[in-house]
Formats: structure tokens, sequence, C-alpha cells
């Protein structure tokens, strides 16, 4: 993929450098995997759960209640392959680009993390849960090929930072949930200490991108804004998951998830998963106040 026409990113990464080396760990001997899990433990924390604070989290029976832990949690752990796969294949893509020679040192320690993270999600997946979830149609903006090259470049970026930014607000919370058995804990702390450093990378150079955008086509600013304000709920979307409550024993899943997404309780939880990403991208000038 060329993107000659896209000045050279130029940041500041010694430290996030540094970070990646001293913090070096190797996954495939670090965990301690265990034969299988209690079975009345959680995989995923109740208060994450996609039926959290609603009527329909106390309908169900407490075994329905845990089997839907599990299958939420096999349904995040797979999201993160999926999306993992997809921001590798963007960024090997960019690699050894022009445009993108002085971060490449830095987006080689990035896929070589990613990898690894891919691997210990898939291994708890497959180990307790038997299976992935399938990956779920990205969203594409609709005037994609009306956009100038360093816009489309600027969102893919975005798609990358708001995966990794959403993804750590739960990761952040789970690994310090005692409910949680050590595997599940331990994973979520391994991975949210990784993307610390992978969201703050993934800020800066959506900050230089944008930075682009703004002073060649102002007027493709909104159009971006709107665009990642859809993939915002379209990311939240991807939670609630059918099969999920299917295989938890929760009958009409989809007329569950429709009820789900739009209880307050839920709307209220998505704001809250989604508060710094939203003041972060209205600090850089693409909030959802601009969109027209």
């Amino acid at each position: 993929m060329a993107v000659r026409e896209i000045e050279p990113i130029v940041l500041e990464l010694d430290r996030l450098e540094h970070l990646a080396e001293s913090g070096y760990y190797n996954p495939y001997t670090m965990f301690d995997w265990p034969d299988a899990i209690e079975p009345d433990q959680p995989w995923m924390s109740e208060s994450l759960t996609t039926l959290a604070g609603t009527p329909m989290w106390d309908e169900l029976t407490r075994e329905q209640q845990i089997a839907l832990t599990k299958f939420e949690a096999i349904n995040f752990f797979s999201l993160n392959i999926h999306g993992i796969r997809e921001l590798m294949s963007e960024v090997v893509m960019r690699i050894h680009e022009r445009t993108y020679a002085d971060v490449s040192e830095f987006l080689h320690h990035f896929i070589g993390e990613e990898n690894e993270h891919m691997w210990f999600f898939a291994q708890f997946c497959l180990r307790y849960g038997g299976k992935l979830y399938p990956a779920q149609p990205t969203l594409k903006a609709d005037s994609d090929q009306h956009l100038s090259l360093v816009a489309r470049e600027l969102i893919v970026f975005a798609r990358i930072l708001i995966f990794e930014e959403i993804v750590d607000y739960y990761n952040a919370h789970m690994a310090t949930d005692q409910s949680l058995p050590p595997i599940a804990r331990e994973i979520n702390r391994v991975h949210h200490q990784d993307e610390s450093r992978h969201v703050a990378f993934g800020r800066m150079i959506f900050t230089s991108l944008l930075g682009q955008v703004a002073k060649r086509d102002p007027a493709e600013v909104p159009v971006v804004a709107e665009y990642l304000e859809n993939y915002l709920q379209y990311s939240i979307g991807t939670l609630y998951n059918p099969a999920a409550y299917r295989d938890a024993g929760i009958p009409d899943a989809l007329a569950l998830r429709r009820r789900a997404l739009q209880h307050p309780a839920r709307v209220k939880a998505h704001d809250e998963v989604l508060k710094r990403t939203r003041k972060f991208l209205s600090k850089a000038g693409v909030g959802r106040e601009i969109i027209k």
C-alpha cells in the first residue's frame, strides 16, 4: 500500500520503546493454565455483562447468569482476536512505508506483542470454551471512496485506537476482580499492561494524522467525526452477541439483544465505557459535537 501522499509521521517514542523492551515477557511460559475452571466461577465480571443493571439479568437463574459470564467472556476474547488480526494486517502493510519510517521500530514491538495477545486469548477460548465466535463485519465509512488518502489513513488508525481503548476499559476492571478465576484475571492484567503503551501510541499517531487532515481539507473533519461516532456505537454493539445468549440457554436471543441495547441502564454503561475515548476525541476536535 503506497502512502507517499501522506507526510512522514514523526513521534517521540523512546519512552514507549524502552517500556516495551524492559517489560518483555514470554507469554508461552508465563501463564499457569489450569485443566479446568471451577463451574460456579464467573469468567467475566458480572457488572460488565451486557444485561447488568437490567431486569433481564434478574430474571435469569443463577446458572444462566454464570453461563452468560462464560460465553460473554468467550465473545469478548474472540472480539479481541479478530480485532488484533485486523489491526496487525493494517500495520504490517505500512510498517516499512516511507511515511512510517520514523515509527517503524515501535511498530515491530507492536506487532510482536499483538501476536502474543492473540495467542493467549485463543488459548483461553479453546481450552475452556471449546471455540471462538466468528468475526463480525467491519463498519465501513459510507463516503470512504470520497475521502482523501490521509483521511482514510486516519480512519484506519482511529479504528485501532477505539478498539484498544474499549478493550482496555474491560481489561483494567477484570484484572482486579477477585471473583474471577486467576487465569482470567492474569490474562486481563497482562493485556492491560501492554495496551497502555499501545493506546498512548495510538493517540499520538491519530493526532498527527488528524492534523494533516485538518490542514489539507477541514471539510473532511466532520465527516471523520461522524464515522467515528458511528464506530463507537458499532463497537459497543459487538459485545451483544445473540450466540452468547443462546449458548447460555437464554431464549429469544435477537429480541433480548434489541431490548438490552436500548435499556437506559445499558446506555448509561456504554457512556461510561466510552467516556475516556469521547473526551479524547472532543479535545482532538472530532467529538460528536461537531457533527453536522
